[in-house]
């Protein structure tokens, strides 16, 4: 069932994913190579819990699937052919020439916010750095269809033709989706689709729109090792960003905007 937010509601969602934002900026500022996954984690829950919120993923388990471990922690920091849900750690080290894709959920107010971004670390190849960028611009071109009236795949649509249209590939198994008082809600939001199709879009239906963009030739993101982690058939490096976003007429509203002085990150740090 897809829940329309009321305006009360919305006011709630945008101190969370304001909150979301801050948390990805400040990593912005402090990731360099040599430091832990974990430490990104450290600074990611110290941040939340000091403004007085709880973050999204830490324990989190998908409802009526008893056989998964719970998420054990903050953030899902995932490096280079890992497409979503790394699970930090202390002795995974961030190195130059990494892309490293954090995925962070606050909940506050009794609503979520949920972002990613994908940090560049140091010189990469071109070819890498094409993909960060094509897929951030998916992402802003899948938010300029979340307006009332347009049909959900419209989203989905204008990431595929994006990506395709770059020689990149789509992740089709992992999604974005509804959020709110519950940090997954309908619909799903898939990243490829046909235009005019799927639920119509209504003003203050609540979306995480998630592009999630592979070098290679993968259309899946397959389990490492039965765990959380996620990774690219072939091997090759993923980007992942996204953004909490609300429908409305003429232009969607977003929730998790990066607050430095000059807008959201290009991709690079």
């Amino acid at each position: 069932m897809i829940i329309i937010k009321s305006e009360r509601e919305i006011e709630l969602m945008r101190e969370s994913g304001r909150l979301t934002a801050m948390v990805l900026d400040m990593l912005q500022e402090e990731i360099k190579p040599g430091m832990t996954t974990g430490k990104l984690d450290e600074l990611a829950e110290a941040f939340i819990r000091d403004h007085h919120a709880v973050p999204s993923f830490l324990n989190y388990a998908p409802k009526g699937d008893p056989d998964v471990t719970p998420y054990p922690a903050t953030l899902c920091v995932s490096i280079n052919e890992e497409v979503v849900h790394g699970v930090p750690s202390p002795k995974r080290v961030i190195r130059e020439g990494d892309i490293v894709s954090v995925d962070c959920g606050v909940y506050k107010g009794g609503y979520h916010g949920d972002s990613a971004r994908t940090y560049v670390l140091g010189t990469i190849e071109e070819k890498v750095q094409q993909l960060v960028d094509v897929t951030q611009e998916c992402l802003e071109l899948g938010i300029a269809q979340a307006i009332e009236g347009n049909r959900l795949h419209d989203i989905s649509a204008a990431v595929e033709e994006h990506a395709r249209s770059f020689g990149f590939s789509v992740i089709e198994n992992m999604v974005g989706h509804g959020i709110g008082s519950e940090l997954h809600e309908d619909p799903a939001v898939p990243n490829y689709g046909r235009r005019h199709t799927g639920v119509k879009l209504r003003e203050g239906m609540a979306l995480a729109i998630e592009p999630m963009i592979a070098l290679g030739r993968s259309r899946k993101a397959v389990s490492k090792r039965g765990g959380w982690v996620a990774v690219t058939e072939d091997g090759k490096p993923s980007a992942h960003f996204e953004h909490t976003v609300i429908v409305r007429p003429g232009k969607a509203e977003v929730l998790t905007r990066s607050l430095l002085e000059h807008g959201a990150p290009s991709g690079r740090s």
